[in-house]
Parts: C-alpha cells; sequence; structure tokens
C-alpha cells in the first residue's frame, strides 16, 4: 500500500473536535484499535477509543466546558468516557502495564508513548493507531499487513500475550467468527498449550466472548478453533464430547459435524430480524444428550431420550456461564422439544397432539420450527424433501386449528371464578384441580362451550367427592 494508510481512516467529527483540543494543548490523540481496523476492512466503526500521554484527571479537565456528559467508572484502568457532539468516547492514557498472570487484571502502569501502548494490545490488527491531529499512522507490528493477509497474530510472543490474559485465547476465536480472518499456527499452537489458562476467567467473561462469537458471521469457524485448541473442554465440553459420537441418521458424519451444519441452516433461517442468539445456542446444544445415551446395537447406534438429557445438560451448562435465567429455560426447552416432531410422520398425532405441541413451546414456536427444519442435514434428497414435506403439513394443522381456537391463548371454557359460582365453592386447591382438569378436556376436544364445560364440571365434581 502506497501513502499513508491513515488517510484511509475517516476521522469523525467528535475525533476531530477532541484533536482540535489535545492539539491545542499540546498533548497526543490517537484513534486506536477497533475502529482503526474496521475502516481500513471497509466496516464501519461503530465505537470510538482513543489514547493519550494525558493522565485521566487531566483529560476530564481538558475536556470539562467540550463535553455534554463524562463518566469514570474505569478510571482506575487509565479510562474516562465523555460524550462529544453527541457521540460516547473512550479517552485511555497510555499504558505500560504488568500481569502477575494468576489473574487477567494488570497491575495499571501509564506509559509515555503509543508504541509501548499498542505492544500491550491483544492481536497486531487491533495495535495499530491514526494521530486525529496529523493523520500519521502508527503500525509497528505490522498489523495492516497481517490484516491484509487475514490473519491473527500478536505484538507480543503469544506465550506473553496468552499467559498475561487468556481472555485474549477467546477473543482469537471471536475475531475468527466476527471477522472470517483465521489464526496464525503458531498462535493456534500456543492456545492449544495454554487453553487450560482460560480457567483464570470468569464465567461472565466466557458468556460474554462465546456470545459475540455466536452472534458472528462466520460462528461455525470460531466453534472450530475452540475445539481444536482444546479451549472448548474447559468452556463448552459438551460441543467437544461431540466430535466422538456417531449420528444415528448417518454413518457418513459424527454429531459434531452435523450440530455446526445445523447451526448454519438455522442462521440461514432467521431472517430479516437479524441474528437470534437463543436459537443459535440451541442449535448448537440441541444433541449435546447424545454422548451419555449412546448405545450400540445391531445394526448401528441408538441415542434414546437425548433430548431429555441434552436439555438437562443444557440448562447446568448455561448456569454455569451466568446466562440470565430466561435465557437458560427458553434453549434448555428448546433441546428438550426438538426431538418431539419426529413422531409426528407416523401420522399419529391427532389434534390433541398438535395443541399440546403448540402449547408446551408457547412462545418459542417460532423458533422451534427453525430449529426442527434445519435439524435435517441428511444427504439423501428424497429423505430430505419427505422431513420438510411432513413438516409443512404440521405447520398447516397448526395454522388450521389457530384459525379455529385461537390456539396460541388455549385455555379452559370456565374460568377460576367461574368454577367457584358453578361448584359453589372458596379458593382453595380444589379450584386448581377443577381447571387443569377442564384444560385437559380442552386439550383433548377442543372449545367445549358453556352447556358443556359446565355439564363435565359437575360430573368430575361428583365423581371426585363433590
Amino acid at each position: 500500500m502506497t501513502g499513508n494508510p491513515g488517510d484511509l481512516v475517516p476521522i469523525p467529527l467528535p475525533a476531530r473536535r477532541l484533536g482540535e483540543l489535545f492539539g491545542d494543548a499540546g498533548h497526543q490523540l490517537y484513534l486506536v484499535g477497533g475502529p482503526v481496523r474496521d475502516a481500513l476492512m471497509g466496516r464501519p466503526i461503530n465505537d470510538l477509543d482513543f489514547a493519550t500521554d494525558l493522565p485521566p484527571e487531566q483529560v476530564l479537565e481538558l475536556l470539562a466546558d467540550a463535553a455534554t456528559a463524562t463518566w469514570t467508572t474505569g478510571i482506575e484502568f487509565g479510562t474516562v468516557g465523555v460524550q462529544i457532539a453527541g457521540e460516547p468516547c473512550e479517552i485511555t492514557t497510555f499504558r505500560a502495564d504488568r500481569y502477575n498472570r494468576v489473574t487477567r487484571h494488570p497491575e495499571v502502569v501509564f506509559g509515555d508513548n503509543i508504541d509501548d501502548d499498542l505492544k500491550r494490545r491483544d492481536f497486531t490488527m487491533n495495535a495499530m493507531a491514526v494521530s486525529v491531529i496529523d493523520r500519521s499512522f502508527h503500525d509497528p507490528f505490522a498489523g495492516l499487513a497481517d490484516l491484509a493477509r487475514g490473519v491473527l497474530q500478536t505484538p507480543a510472543p503469544p506465550v506473553e500475550s496468552f499467559s498475561d490474559d487468556p481472555l485474549r485465547m477467546l477473543r482469537a476465536a471471536r475475531f475468527v467468527s466476527q471477522l472470517g480472518v483465521s489464526v496464525d499456527p503458531q498462535v493456534l499452537a500456543v492456545m492449544t498449550e495454554l487453553a487450560p489458562q482460560i480457567e483464570r476467567i470468569t464465567a461472565e467473561r466466557v458468556q460474554l466472548e462465546l456470545n459475540k462469537l455466536l452472534l458472528g458471521a462466520f460462528p461455525r469457524r470460531g466453534l472450530e478453533v475452540l475445539v481444536d485448541t482444546g479451549l472448548a473442554g474447559f468452556v463448552l465440553p459438551e460441543v467437544a464430547a461431540l466430535r466422538m459420537t456417531t449420528d444415528e441418521h448417518g454413518q457418513h458424519k459424527d454429531v459434531y459435524a452435523h450440530t455446526l451444519q445445523v447451526l448454519e441452516q438455522a442462521i440461514e433461517l432467521e431472517g430479516a430480524d437479524g441474528p437470534d442468539l437463543v436459537l443459535r445456542w440451541a442449535a448448537l446444544l440441541h444433541d449435546i444428550g447424545k454422548p451419555d445415551t449412546r448405545r450400540f446395537v445391531s445394526g448401528g447406534v441408538t441415542f434414546h431420550h437425548h433430548e431429555v438429557v441434552g436439555s438437562r445438560l443444557a440448562k447446568a451448562r448455561l448456569k454455569a456461564l451466568k446466562f440470565p435465567k430466561d435465557d437458560v429455560e427458553d434453549i434448555s426447552r428448546l433441546v428438550f422439544l426438538h426431538l418431539r416432531f419426529y413422531g409426528y410422520g407416523r401420522g399419529e398425532w391427532t389434534d390433541s397432539a398438535v395443541r399440546r405441541y403448540v402449547t408446551d413451546a408457547g412462545p418459542l414456536l417460532d423458533r422451534l420450527h427453525k430449529l426442527v427444519r434445519s435439524d435435517t442435514t441428511t444427504r439423501n434428497k428424497r429423505k430430505a424433501a419427505t422431513l420438510a414435506a411432513t413438516y409443512d403439513h404440521l405447520e398447516e394443522r397448526i395454522a388450521r386449528l389457530r384459525e379455529q381456537e385461537e390456539l396460541d391463548a388455549i385455555r379452559p371454557d370456565l374460568d377460576g371464578t367461574e368454577i367457584m359460582q358453578i361448584l359453589d365453592i372458596g379458593p382453595g386447591p380444589l379450584v386448581g384441580r377443577a381447571y387443569k382438569h377442564l384444560l385437559e378436556l380442552r386439550m383433548e376436544h377442543g372449545p367445549l362451550g358453556r352447556e358443556r364445560a359446565t355439564a363435565e364440571l359437575k360430573q368430575w365434581h361428583a365423581a371426585n367427592g363433590g
């Protein structure tokens, strides 16, 4: 590349205003890291991160009149936040940190030049800077060349970089997913060697990186990095275990390869709403019960009740990763339900069974549709077409029943108040049992109407000691 690469990095209005203030005061200010990398890749700049020679307290003084808001939650690490021209900006004093290699938190030491600051960053493509004062480009570790090659390399020796902060190994896999880059073979070797060090990282930080990886454009590639280096054995051991399991749907593939394909197919079905983290996690974890349920029988392998075991394992793993309760319940529920459809193809489902399928899925029904459709990876085109047509038929039946019965809001024909009035009883467990009985009738027979529901209620009450 000829000329100044810094000219290829657009300087947004907030950065230009900051540059004027810092330059007039005789100080340095650089746009650093992700914004520079993304601009050189032709990606939009979403975050404005800066590095300066000015200590954080003096940054606040310098910007006291210009900033419309400030925040200091990271000031102990040399970072202050300011809002300039309506945009949030984070400004960090040059750092030259030292790590104790027990935790990932360094002893904060302020530096005095941009090159030393860039050396402490995770990867060379994130260790580039552009002065917002004179547009000079700083790339002491050949990050631009690595970016052009699409290869992740560390500014410091990888063993030093990952020993200082093991989270960088997960970030490598995440960048593979987000940016479509690869990892330098020597860096991969060190990641494999140091994989156990990831246990120094808190579950919350691991969860954050895994979510970003799954939401990336190439999550399969990122997951392959985790599994191939052994990192998955520590952060997602259930996924790593899939590589050794044979899938009953076809001897030509293992469950690990099947799972990655299901994930990709689920992503294709996401539609205009964009990435669906719950669906992607459900696709990744839907078969993790197979290793524990594998049984060798005459003519093949079985995995009976793997959806039950898998749901339990998914719930335990997600809880260990400190996921929100609602996400834990939704993802494990999808894992539990993903196999139920396969009983439909035998033609045994009554309207009652269809109602139960919808009711059990609840608000997850649309995601369940996508997960089940994604769970077909057979190379047999006739079999794949039959499965797709069968699910089309199920969705058509659901649509018809929904029109007939407002299926999304299945309730008994009588509510609790009406039950108490008809039976002349007060609140208590009997009301709940009566309600449950009427709900079962509603599921089995569809809408009963008030007259028949009343008769059924009185009959049930008489038979149960009323």
